[in-house]
């Protein structure tokens, strides 16, 4: 087992990965924990730093690289911990106190958290306390040292007489040493998640956060440093992936001193959470991940730890039945009869898994457009008169007419779209309990899309979800969820409603997850709104976009990847012009830029397609299906950054390195234009591949010169196997 937790004479620890050091201290005089190394290996005894000069306003609690700074006793950087006394001050003392070793990883109660055994991960929990308030913190270290992952969250707990109050509360805090750096990041919008943004870290203050009560599309709970010199494959760099779901904040800090500051957890403009005498908090956890191998290594550690210790669903890595899905082929026009002529017309294609989108429910108020229904979950009796079990059972009755891998069933499967946490005016519902709604006080209640939150904080709201999910799934031989949420908080009763909503959002998935096991879920809020760890931990797939544009996508998922497995994500080859763009490009690029995902399907109708189209859709689901085994549990090598390249490449290796998969694409022509060389990364550079059934190439031949293809038009790409040579 790689993992190390030295526990030194002047209470000093030290965690050790495959090639990271984690080492820090409690000072004997102040109690306060300093830390020493974030980064490469380090082994035996380390040189002692001097101690800092004091001159001007700083003192020496600032000038010191502090793992859990709390506020008010001279340290003027951003807190980890602000606490509202039941005096009024915000004035905190935490000392260390002594520590507790654990084989494996606790749970967390009521979060989302990543997992594992003694073989997998170890443990260590510091246990401070404040004995002028009487409150303590436990801090838990879990090293995952097969990830270079350090797993960090924290545990609040009042043992005072007196309410007090949690005004901001990081689940992770980190000072690195003087060192110019920038941060690497993801921003968005709707339609346009997921965007790498890399900027300086310069003196003062800059981070990001989100206000939406969700993760959401402006921003995700990811963060990454590096030195200038660092690229996706070269150099050092440092990643941060919150597990949470709900507002978060990100505060990065270069001090007056040159250090640089990290806090990730709560948004402290949306806690404000009391603890009475005895009451606990825990933050949710953070994952921070080091890598000497560029951002791509960051990448790569947390696909792996994501993969197999954060997902718990059986489909993690399991080939996913390519689906057609309805939205874009019919929108809110359904009924029964031309939803079973678009589910003949799927299986006819090949298609394993049919998915009928928004506008089949609603009784006394019909889900004919986005207005009404959203709440009660009973079949349209107008557009569906035999229910959703007579529907279901006349689908699943289809063959797949082009049956492309005898490892799929030849009959169709049924999947369904819900939006449970979501409620319409315009329902019997919210006619019966306005007050599950999320409201402040006398407000009006702010509508977007036409609908409101239910309060899911409130135990009632969370039964009756449940119930609702349940009757659907037992209704009929239901086998797949989209599971969608398409807005955020606009009036709560109280900034602690945020987080009371999340743990009531995660029992809700814990139980349903639970209970339908042989469910594939997939998340979903406007896209890529919800696109975070809390989510993965329950459903192994999230829809990346509501764009469903190729070009766009590859941004897109690009983007994504930067801290996400390819298995989470989903893409869809889509009708052209584009709904969401109006762009017109190749059937085989959209169908090339999708397979970058784990789960594949088609968003449109097929009974529009030429007869061309419908002659390689097949093929392509054929090719999807040879592709996804290697996608779902590969390595991932981004090779050509879209910002950075007219020809974006990712290259996916398995596991055990024998076979590998080489999207290539173009963006634009280069008429009259030397030919772009792609190099790869990755290979056993004394081994020799196949390209295509080409060759033997050494690996060495493969990264060091690279490959070269011709293309002839915008929108051009190609998808190359490897194969390693068998040794002799």
């Amino acid at each position: 087992m790689l993992t190390a937790v030295v526990i030194g004479d002047n209470n000093s620890f030290a965690l050790h990965g495959k090639n990271v050091s984690y080492l820090f201290h409690a000072d004997e005089s102040t109690g306060d924990l300093i830390s020493d190394h974030f980064g490469g290996s380090v082994t035996g005894p380390v040189p002692k730093d001097p101690t800092p000069t004091v001159d001007g306003w700083t003192g020496m609690s600032g000038r010191l690289r502090r793992e859990f700074p709390d506020q008010g006793r001279g340290d003027f950087r951003s807190p980890a911990i602000r606490i509202r006394q039941s005096e009024a001050h915000t004035v905190s003392a935490l000392a260390y106190q002594s520590y507790t070793v654990v084989e494996g990883k606790p749970a967390l109660p009521g979060l989302p958290a990543t997992f594992g055994d003694r073989h997998d991960v170890t443990t260590i929990v510091i246990h401070l306390y404040d004995k002028y308030s009487h409150i303590a913190a436990d801090l838990m270290y879990s090293i995952f040292p097969r990830y270079d992952a350090i797993v960090r969250s924290v545990t609040v707990t009042n043992r005072g007489k007196g309410n007090i109050i949690l005004e901001d509360l990081a689940s992770l805090s980190v000072d690195l040493p003087f060192e110019d750096l920038d941060m690497i990041y993801l921003r968005g919008e709707w339609a346009r998640e997921t965007h790498r943004q890399r900027r300086k870290i310069d003196y003062g203050l800059q981070g990001f956060r989100s206000n939406t009560g969700f993760s959401s599309h402006s921003h995700n709970p990811f963060l990454a440093l590096a030195p200038p010199s660092t690229t996706e494959s070269q150099g050092e760099a440092w990643g941060f992936s919150l597990v949470y779901t709900g507002s978060f904040a990100v505060n990065v800090e270069k001090c007056s001193q040159g250090m640089t500051r990290v806090l990730m957890g709560f948004n402290p403009d949306l806690l404000s959470w009391s603890l009475g005498p005895n009451e606990t908090l825990t933050s949710p956890e953070c994952v921070s991940v080091y890598s000497r191998n560029g951002i791509g290594g960051v990448s790569r550690s947390l696909h792996g730890l994501y993969r197999n210790h954060l997902v718990k669903s059986k489909f993690k890595m399991d080939n996913r039945p390519v689906l057609l899905n309805s939205w874009e082929a019919l929108y809110f026009n359904i009924n029964s009869s031309n939803v079973y002529r678009l589910a003949q017309e799927s299986a006819s294609l090949g298609v394993k898994l049919f998915v009928l989108d928004d506008g089949w429910f609603g009784k006394d108020y019909p889900r004919i457009s986005d207005k009404a229904g959203l709440g009660d979950w009973v079949p349209n009796p107008t557009r569906f008169p035999d229910g959703l079990a007579g529907l279901v059972k006349n689908i699943t009755a289809l063959k797949s007419e082009v049956l492309t891998s005898a490892k799929h069933s030849a009959n169709l499967r049924f999947g369904i779209w819900i939006e449970p946490e979501m409620v319409n005016t315009n329902s019997t519902l919210y006619q019966e309990h306005p007050e599950w709604a999320l409201s402040a006080d006398q407000y009006p209640r702010t509508e977007q899309r036409n609908q409101l939150i239910l309060n899911l904080a409130l135990a009632e709201v969370q039964s009756f979800v449940i119930k609702s999910v349940s009757e659907i799934l037992s209704s009929a031989d239901i086998t797949y969820v989209k599971w969608d949420h398409n807005r955020c908080m606009h009036e709560t009763p109280s900034p602690t409603t945020h987080h009371a909503y999340m743990l009531g959002v995660y029992r809700v998935f814990e139980t349903l997850t639970t209970r339908f096991p042989d469910v594939l879920w997939e998340g979903c809020a406007s896209g890529g709104g919800r696109f975070d760890p809390g989510v993965m931990q329950y459903f192994p797939q999230i829809w990346t976009s509501d764009n469903t544009d190729a070009v766009d996508r590859i941004f897109i998922q690009f983007g994504t990847s930067l801290a996400y497995p390819a298995s989470s994500m989903c893409g869809h080859i889509s009708a052209v012009p584009n709904h969401q763009t109006g762009r017109t490009v190749p059937m085989a690029f959209r169908a090339h830029v999708a397979m970058m995902c784990g789960s594949f399907g088609l968003e449109l109708n097929p009974a529009e397609l030429s007869p061309e189209e419908k002659t390689m859709i097949p093929d392509f689901i054929a090719l999807s299906e040879k592709v996804n085994p290697i996608v779902l549990t590969g390595d991932m090598w981004r090779l050509n950054l879209p910002e950075e390249s007219n020809w974006p490449a990712v290259l996916y290796i398995s596991k055990n390195g024998s076979e590998a998969v080489l999207f290539l694409y173009q963006l634009s022509s280069k008429v009259n234009h030397a030919l772009s060389r792609v190099k790869l990364q990755g290979l056993n550079p004394q081994h020799k591949y196949l390209v295509d059934g080409e060759g033997p190439y050494s690996g060495a031949t493969l990264m060091n010169m690279g490959l070269q293809y011709l293309f002839n038009a915008d929108y051009a790409s190609k998808i190359v196997f490897l194969e390693k040579e068998a040794s002799h």
